[in-house]
């Protein structure tokens, strides 16, 4: 819609994970190096954890699009699942039939001989999941019991948990405390700031084709984008999107404060602002030079 009028090649603040879009701040660069380096150790179970919208789901895309032939890779988006649909949907990853029609014994009997041939050749399996805070207990537990799936020198996989901070929480519980005692690594996702915010806008700017990416959203409006957006990464795209559809309305050629407060009063999760609009604050420096000025009479007869 406004592409062409930013001189955009596409529109860059869109929702979907884009790996072309990853922009290496420092936390998510951390995580990543966080990631890299428990799959070298070949540890069982890793943890990154987030607030919705900082890049979770972002992130896991870029772990698995960055692994050489060496993984196995299996990523499973949907934590909904029984411990029969987890283990039939792990099977279906790594390439083996498991329907949940088998059994426990059975499915894991076909898991195992995979994991083994996969190993065998030289490569290591990682399974990424999704969302992992809304994973039932028993399925949970289930996924402990693939963990057992081990020769006597290695892991047969490396799984890896994103979910949000309620997986905390849940991992806390005494239940729990076996899954929980076999983390290797975690990491917390934190959100981005001022500064993180203007790199990455300005990131998916140059991504998208922008000349202008340094420039073309003001300090004042970047600046509201933060405060706005908590420096959440999904929220910070909805608003920059909002904000370059209100200046491409009124013909604008950059992004002011004032397009950002317009995207800020249409998105119900962004933090609201006051409108501390060019009217008070000329009120407000009004006043402040009338204060002045009255005080000058006064000060030239004490001189």
């Amino acid at each position: 819609m406004y592409e062409q009028h930013f001189g955009l090649r596409e529109a860059p603040f869109l929702l979907t994970p884009d790996t072309g879009y990853f922009y290496a701040w420092r936390a998510h660069q951390e995580a990543l190096n966080v990631l890299r380096v428990a799959l070298a150790a070949g540890e069982g179970f890793i943890k990154i954890t987030g607030e919705v919208g900082t890049g979770k789901t972002l992130l896991c895309r870029k772990l698995l699009a960055s692994t050489g032939a060496e993984y196995v890779t299996a990523w499973l988006p949907n934590s909904l699942l029984d411990p029969e649909a987890l283990r039939e949907a792990l099977a279906e990853e790594l390439g083996v039939a498991a329907p949940r029609e088998l059994g426990q014994h059975r499915q894991l009997a076909l898991i195992y001989r995979r994991l083994i041939e996969i190993a065998e050749s030289g490569a290591r399996v990682v399974v990424c999941l999704d969302e992992a805070q809304a994973m039932p207990d028993q399925t949970l537990e289930a996924l402990r019991l693939l963990s057992n799936l081990e020769t006597e020198r290695r892991k047969l996989m490396t799984v890896i948990l994103f979910g949000q901070p309620e997986l905390d929480q849940r991992l806390a519980r005494e239940e729990l405390r076996q899954l929980r005692s076999r983390i290797g690594f975690a990491y917390r996702l934190q959100a981005l700031d001022l500064d993180g915010v203007r790199n990455y806008v300005a990131h998916r700017l140059h991504v998208a084709g922008s000349p202008h990416a340094a420039t073309l959203f003001r300090p004042g409006a970047l600046r509201c984008l933060h405060r706005a957006s908590r420096g959440i990464a999904r929220l910070v795209n909805i608003l920059a999107h909002k904000a370059l559809l209100a200046a491409f309305g009124e013909g604008a050629r950059e992004v002011h404060t004032r397009h950002m407060l317009r995207a800020v009063a249409d998105t119900e999760d962004a933090t609201p602002l006051p409108r501390f609009g060019l009217t008070r604050l000329a009120a407000v420096l009004g006043g402040i030079v009338l204060l002045i000025t009255a005080s000058l009479p006064a000060a030239t007869g004490l001189a």
